[in-house]
């Protein structure tokens, strides 16, 4: 009998992905999203595929699916600071009521959840590299607590519904991912970094540049997913590339990609900016049989004929859409 899986955030980056990599795999697709910083375009050639079905629809509401549900995949997030910087509630809220209808969905459907996690439960790490069994650095109180509080919140309530209800749960924890799909102008590394080397521009850099980040191509990142999901590990798993890159060297590997010659200026940190990412992927080796295959140069150039293939126009707009109406003050 065919496996029909829910992926939430489906138009988003990786929520696309995910539903290219299901579809190959012959399940049946139901993509949700809200559309608050997703985009049809990322799932559009998927639309006349009689395995795939897209539901317009926001997650803190009620979620209703009829028939049989196997597996949930739970990727509804804004993900980058100038997305949960400007819808700081319906950040808390996706990952707070959000979860708890997904894990009720699951519950009522005896269907296995996935959630997505990410690296910045880790806050500003005192660890490096950093594993899973370490509890991280947060603060609750600024401006990216709302996007870490939400994510460390939901782990906590899918092992509650694990230990409690028996659930069958993944927990993936997500470090940097990079690849076509990205939003150009989302305030990201990759690419903002493109973007202002496509323009012209010279390059921004948050701090001196000494931090560090570590960048998964999306194949790789999606392969990880996809091995848990299908695992029997229920604990959180780090997934991600552990080769590590500071920012300035990484400004300096975009500009001889891109063949520009502008200069890099520096500005002030963000609060609370992480000055190290890198995670240790000892247990995904272990328990998936996972380690990332591409290397930053193949990936990247990847994603920068993808940036390249974009509309002028694309390329020079900046973000519009309007968050306001989705939040409920």
């Amino acid at each position: 009998m065919q496996k029909r899986i829910l992926i939430t955030g489906a138009a988003g980056f990786l929520g696309s992905h995910l539903c290219d990599r299901f579809i190959k795999e012959g399940y049946y697709v139901i993509a949700m999203d809200n559309l608050i910083t997703g985009d049809l375009k990322n799932i559009e050639h998927l639309f006349k595929l009689e395995d795939f079905e897209f539901c317009h629809h926001d997650i803190t509401k009620f979620i209703h699916v009829p028939g049989q549900l196997d597996y949930i995949l739970h990727f509804a997030s804004p993900a980058s600071p100038i997305d949960y910087l400007k819808i700081p509630i319906q950040t808390l809220k996706v990952g707070s009521l959000g979860t708890h209808n997904l894990l009720g969905l699951a519950k009522e459907k005896n269907a296995r959840i996935l959630i997505a996690s990410t690296s910045e439960i880790y806050g500003d790490p005192l660890v490096h590299p950093q594993t899973e069994d370490y509890f991280g650095n947060v603060n609750t109180i600024g401006p990216r607590g709302v996007y870490d509080e939400a994510k460390r919140f939901q782990e906590s309530i899918t092992m509650a519904y694990h230990t409690f209800h028996g659930l069958e749960t993944r927990i993936v924890r997500i470090f940097n991912t990079y690849g076509p799909r990205m939003r150009l102008n989302d305030g990201r590394v990759i690419p903002a970094f493109i973007g202002q080397a496509l323009r012209g521009e010279d390059l921004t850099v948050f701090g001196d540049g000494t931090q560090t980040r570590s960048f998964c191509y999306v194949s790789d990142q999606i392969e990880g997913i996809y091995r848990l999901l299908l695992s029997d590990y229920h604990l959180p798993v780090n997934i991600g590339n552990p080769h590590e890159i500071t920012i300035g060297d990484f400004a300096e590997e975009i500009m001889r990609l891109t063949n520009t010659k502008q200069k890099v200026i520096y500005k002030d940190l963000p609060q609370n900016d992480p000055l190290q990412r890198q995670p240790d992927i000892t247990l995904a080796k272990k328990i998936l049989g996972w380690e990332p295959k591409i290397d930053r140069a193949e990936g990247m150039k990847i994603t920068l004929d993808y940036f390249k293939s974009l509309p002028e126009e694309e390329l020079f707009k900046k973000e519009h859409k309007d968050f306001g109406k989705h939040i409920i003050k």
